[in-house]
């Protein structure tokens, strides 16, 4: 697996969320309580992208129908989705959030 510069830690605002490619994947790459998270961005309900959701505390919400997911494991809180979404590991250098995904 490679590392991905997601960009500069600083642009990213304290609960927000930005979208960063991956090969074919989409992955949301997050900041919450001064933390870095990246998941799939994509809903297991019904494929809207994550990053346009809400964030509280370490879990997204899915803007279209408000399942909620854990940053740190990807598991699925609340219905309508029951299916995980993929997490991937952040670190933070030279000022910049990287992401290991293949």
């Amino acid at each position: 697996m490679k590392w991905i510069d997601a960009g500069p830690a600083d642009s990213l605002p304290e609960g927000g969320a930005v979208c960063v490619a991956a090969g074919r994947r989409m992955l949301a790459v997050v900041r919450s309580d001064g933390c870095f998270y990246a998941i799939e961005d994509v809903c297991t309900h019904d494929g809207a992208e994550l990053t346009g959701g809400a964030v509280e505390g370490a879990e997204i919400i899915c803007p279209r129908h408000g399942a909620r997911f854990c940053l740190r494991t990807g598991r699925a809180l609340t219905p309508p989705a029951y299916e995980a979404v993929s997490v991937f590991e952040t670190k933070l250098e030279g000022g910049h959030v990287w992401v290991r995904a293949g």
